[in-house]
């Protein structure tokens, strides 16, 4: 009796959701509590909280009844496209700061590709709150 409880238990679908926006949002904006809602539908890559969401920016435009995946959204934006930013390049107590282009854009912490502008060559570093990008 309990083991035929126990298959039925197992056998019955369990109910999950992912989270939405109830208005559209562009990309750029920051996500709030009153924009989020859950959606009926899951998906691997998406979010099942909200809460994990507040905070954070939207990388493409979303829309209302579609589960938002973690892709679509990241941290604000510190660094965007085309932006001329300190480049700096740590070695040891070596510290070389130059100027550089982005050619992209990051969260804080997050990695970027730039352009040193002396040069000519693309390096990847790590975006700062500061605006900065560091390569070690």
């Amino acid at each position: 009796m309990i083991r035929a409880l126990f298959l039925m238990l197992l056998a019955t679908p369990v109910s999950a959701q992912s989270v939405m926006v109830l208005q559209p949002v562009r990309a750029g904006q920051m996500l709030t509590a009153d924009v989020l809602a859950f959606a009926d539908t899951t998906i691997a890559d998406g979010f099942d909280d909200p809460r994990d969401m507040l905070g954070m920016e939207a990388r493409v435009n979303l829309y209302p009844g579609r589960p938002v995946r973690l892709r679509d959204v990241g941290l604000p934006t510190v660094i965007r496209r085309n932006t001329v930013v300190p480049l700096i390049f740590q070695r040891g107590g070596l510290t070389i700061t130059l100027e550089g282009r982005a050619l992209g854009r990051a969260g804080d912490g997050e990695p970027v590709r730039v352009m040193n502008l002396s040069s000519r060559s693309t390096v990847t570093g790590i975006a700062t709150a500061s605006g900065a990008v560091v390569v070690n």
